[in-house]
């Protein structure tokens, strides 16, 4: 029975009753220990009753670097239905679960033989902003994690319980938050627990920083409530003083309601002056204390093993002379049981805290060995063995980097740990070296920078090796980068590109360089550039096309001097036969095709590598690839599209934690909100994305530009033309003016300067577009550069800029520009009193402004048309938008196509169960009742 828990109750059951109707849903408890959280996931399990499925797992300390070890023990039951998901997705928890061989190709080199203290291969983790593809096995693992439980929820509801959040490792952490994310109508009740307040022996982990779910804060009893628990644990007899002693140490905390009374007695005090969590672990010693000697041992092995499995725990214990006979004691005093599923579990999990906290080392340590003893082959022998370890062990450490190799290579975290490890392990300097050199650039994979640059700069003392060095600084420049010190990024990765290094490694280096110099301004990207043209790499390289590409496509878009620019296609096919098989290896000549408006290549390609991403797994990298397919498809006037693909990206960055692209993203949505004239939902998104920047940055938001752009073209669409020519103004000159937005919101700030009457704002920032024209050489952008003639040239020469203009437009489908360039054009006209002209242009605008959705433009228009003496035509009633919502809509649109709802999960990283829903949802909508007229319908 619970006291004081019914808003807690009433929550779960709400969740309870989702399921049981087919919605999924995700709660998570947090409060500190002993505050109730398992009791009240264990009663929660008690409600689903015999109607739910349950699967339950908590985390433990010991397995916190141990990829995958919390997740394989919670869906264990779900392993025979792992060929239900589709094939990617398989494989990638398959490898994580260590049931497979396969996992994420490439990797830090660990499996090569050394060169003078340093790896082989010259990967390195730190790939800089297109960084993500790396992460794709983990967001894979993640989606295999939500079709598991999909499945098992297919037969009746599924609840899903996972306790000391804390302690799980960071792995099984990331999946199981992508999961809950994305969990929509599968029927599933996720429930989770963590504990605040510093763990004993924790880093803080998930205890403290927010994990985007709903969650309550579980706090203490009131005075009532705790006195009527007190009164059922201690009985009549406990006097009055006794009582209120124990109420007032306890805080209303129930475990110590529960506890202290038996520890302390009704006459005794536990410790003063101590936090409530340390009297309470004093309060287990003290029952432990009580027992058997060879009882603790036994209890130390079971705490020790992790899962308590009897298979395991009783052959180590074994080992130390114990039997498990032993456990009696323990299961008489009601500190452990043994589960139907025969696992030791302890009465509370700070009683395994206390347990292996009370052990004096030299104890630890026999019992890691024995349970070593007690395991079959693998990494979680391994690690217990090292564990155990006293002293350097040349073995140990070879298995301890193996199992780092593995980690990597199942996208896990944990890699770092071991490597760090197999150093500590390592007697022989140069490995030693080169394994902390492998440590480093794994801890900036996982995120911890701070860690990674320690590591770096122990092992940049340990060797005079220059390519060691190189490979240091670029793990440097990376913790700068992801803190926002871009220049110092790129100043560090430039001079290690520059030292006598192979230029494999060096090409490497200042790709990353490009991406840290763009955010630093256009003189460090024009000094990458040029040191990528003349770099001498082989052509059997797979960077070779791209180190060849990049700067023909970046320099002229700069105003500098290249060599010809040639169709992607041929990059593409030459980094191809030169060994470029996954699309992350082509997303930056994707990126390039837009510097120098080739956007029609950035379409077809941007489409080709996310088609092979979704069927390869790679999806790690698809937020970078739909960004730039999403500015390509806003370009050409395609909004619909642009948003459908800047929505999925968006879901997607948001899941693996990619903040540069959920920012970037974010704005490029506001910018299509403004076009649309949705003013409320531009300012929104604006707002997120300037609010999205990495945990460890201090650099503003990736967006920034955008945000500029959709809050400039927000403002000239209402005719706040003083406002957008200031925030046009400020992007178009200022250090980012050689964005991609900055190169295309030229036009818009002509527009702006010369509604205000003063065109000089716009001259120099129209000349650059006017050098930017004549390299890209595309009729839409000449197009647009005659309008900017038109606007700030002699009145007697505008009209032939005009026509020129909308000449050029008929040959380019882009019809949002198109028709900007023809009210301008129409306006102009009416002021010249040439009414009767201007009507054809004006009429033209309004209709292409309206089937887009562009409602601003579309009033100015109607105003314009109005002006003319001719009556607009009306406002249209209904929306030219589809009505469905762009998830709707593209589930729809792969439906129509003959997909069926298995294939459409798979492609969209859903549940069937998910995509029938939205399909229900949508059918309403589109006025139609069935499957087969959506292609008649879309």
């Amino acid at each position: 029975m619970l006291y004081g828990r019914e808003g807690e109750q009433a929550a779960v059951d709400g969740l309870l009753d989702a399921a049981r109707a087919g919605r999924s849903g995700v709660l998570l408890f947090r409060g500190e220990a002993g505050i109730g959280k398992t009791a009240l996931l264990d009663d929660a399990v008690a409600r689903a009753g015999e109607s739910f499925r349950v699967i339950r797992a908590a985390g433990v300390e010991y397995e916190a670097e141990l990829p995958y070890a919390g997740l394989s023990l919670l869906l264990a039951p779900g392993l025979d239905r792992l060929d239900a998901l589709p094939g990617p997705q398989r494989r990638a928890l398959e490898a994580a679960f260590g049931l497979s061989d396969e996992g994420r190709p490439g990797g830090h080199g660990a499996d090569g033989a050394p060169v003078d203290g340093v790896p082989v291969d010259g990967g390195s983790a730190a790939d800089g902003p297109t960084a993500g593809a790396g992460r794709a096995d983990r967001l894979l693992v993640g989606l295999a994690t939500l079709g598991l439980l999909a499945e098992l929820a297919a037969d009746q509801p599924l609840l899903c319980v996972m306790d000391d959040v804390q302690w799980l490792d960071r792995a099984s952490l990331d999946a199981l938050l992508l999961a809950a994310r994305r969990l929509q109508a599968e029927g599933v009740a996720l429930l989770l627990a963590a504990r605040t307040g510093g763990a004993p022996g924790a880093d803080g982990g998930a205890a403290e920083r927010p994990l985007g779910l709903p969650e309550r804060q579980v706090t203490a009893l009131s005075e009532a409530d705790a006195t009527r628990l007190l009164a059922r644990r201690a009985g009549p007899g406990l006097p009055a003083a006794a009582r209120d002693r124990l109420l007032a140490e306890a805080a209303g905390n129930p475990l110590a309601l529960t506890e202290l009374p038996v520890a302390a007695g009704p006459h005794t005090s536990a410790p003063g002056g101590l936090p409530l969590t340390s009297r309470l672990l004093i309060a287990f010693h003290g029952q432990v204390t009580g027992l058997p000697a060879a009882t603790q041992t036994l209890l130390l092995v079971a705490a020790t093993e992790e899962s308590g499995a009897l298979d395991v725990v009783l052959p180590a214990a074994a080992v130390l002379g114990v039997t498990a006979e032993h456990l009696a004691p323990a299961e008489e005093s009601g500190l452990a049981t043994v589960t139907a599923d025969r696992r030791i579990a302890f009465r509370h999990p700070l009683l395994r805290s206390a347990i292996l906290q009370r052990a004096p080392h030299h104890q630890k340590t026999r019992v890691h060995h024995a349970v070593a003893r007690a395991l079959p082959d693998g990494d979680r022998r391994t690690w217990h063995l090292a564990l155990a370890a006293t002293g350097p062990d040349a073995g140990l450490a070879d298995a301890l980097e193996r199992a780092a190799v593995r980690a990597e290579r199942r996208g896990g975290h944990g890699g770092a740990a071991a490597y760090e490890r197999a150093a500590r392990l390592t007697p022989d300097r140069d490995s030693a070296t080169r394994r902390l050199v492998l440590a480093a650039e794994a801890a900036t994979e996982e995120g911890e920078l701070a860690r990674a640059e320690a590591l770096a700069d122990e092992a940049s003392g340990r060797t005079d090796n220059v390519l060691a060095h190189a490979l240091l600084d670029q793990v440097r420049a990376t913790a700068h980068f992801w803190r926002g010190a871009h220049p110092t990024a790129h100043r560090l990765l430039l001079d290690a590109a520059g030292t006598d290094i192979d230029p494999m490694y060096a090409a490497r280096m200042l790709l990353q360089a490009f991406h840290a110099a763009w955010y630093a301004g256009e003189e460090p990207v024009v000094a990458v550039l040029d040191r990528l043209a003349v770099l001498p790499l082989a052509d059997d390289d797979p960077l070779a096309p791209l180190a060849r590409h990049l700067p023909a496509a970046v320099l002229p878009a700069l105003g500098r001097p290249a060599t010809p620019l040639r169709p992607v296609r041929e990059a593409v096919e030459a980094a191809r036969r030169a060994g470029a098989d996954s699309p992350v290896d082509l997303v930056q000549l994707c990126g390039a095709t837009l510097v120098l408006g080739r956007d029609e290549e950035t379409v077809e390609l941007a489409a080709e590598l996310i088609a092979e991403a979704r069927a390869k797994g790679t999806v790690g990298v698809m937020p970078t690839l739909q960004f730039f397919l999403a500015e390509a498809e806003l370009f050409h006037g395609r909004h619909r599209d642009a948003e459908l693909t800047a929505t999925e990206g968006l879901g997607l960055a948001r899941d693996t934690g990619q903040h540069q692209w959920v920012s970037q993203l974010t704005a490029l949505l506001a910018c299509l909100a403004a076009l649309d004239g949705r003013a409320d939902s531009c300012a929104e998104l604006a707002a997120t994305a300037l609010a999205t920047t990495g945990p460890q940055t201090a650099a503003p938001a990736a967006g920034l530009a955008w945000v500029q752009w959709a809050l400039a073209l927000l403002d000239l669409g209402q005719g706040r033309a003083g406002d957008a020519a200031d925030r046009l103004h400020t992007l178009t000159t200022g250090p980012h003016r050689h964005h991609i937005s900055a190169t295309r919101a030229v036009p818009d700030l002509v527009e702006a300067a010369v509604r205000l009457g003063t065109p000089e704002r716009a001259a120099e920032p129209y000349e650059r577009f006017a050098r930017w024209t004549a390299a890209a050489d595309r009729p839409w952008a000449e197009a647009l550069r005659l309008r900017c003639q038109a606007l700030l040239g002699p009145d007697e020469l505008a009209e032939t800029a005009y026509r020129a203009a909308l000449s050029r437009h008929a040959t380019a489908h882009r019809p949002f520009e198109q028709a900007r360039t023809a009210l301008l054009y129409g306006e102009w006209l009416r002021r010249t009193r040439r009414r009767t002209d201007a009507r054809p242009h004006l009429r033209a605008a309004l209709e292409t402004f309206d089937r887009l959705g562009a409602h601003s433009w579309a009033a100015r228009a109607r105003t314009e048309l109005s002006a003319t003496g001719t009556p607009a035509p009306a406002t249209p009633t209904g929306t030219p938008q589809s009505p469905l919502t762009p998830q709707e809509l593209q589930i729809a649109r792969l439906a129509a196509q003959g997909l069926t709802n298995r294939d459409i999960a798979a492609q969209l990283f859903l549940s069937p169960r998910t995509v029938a829903h939205h399909l229900y949802k949508a059918y309403p909508k589109l006025n139609i009742t069935s499957r087969t007229e959506l292609t008649t319908v879309l």
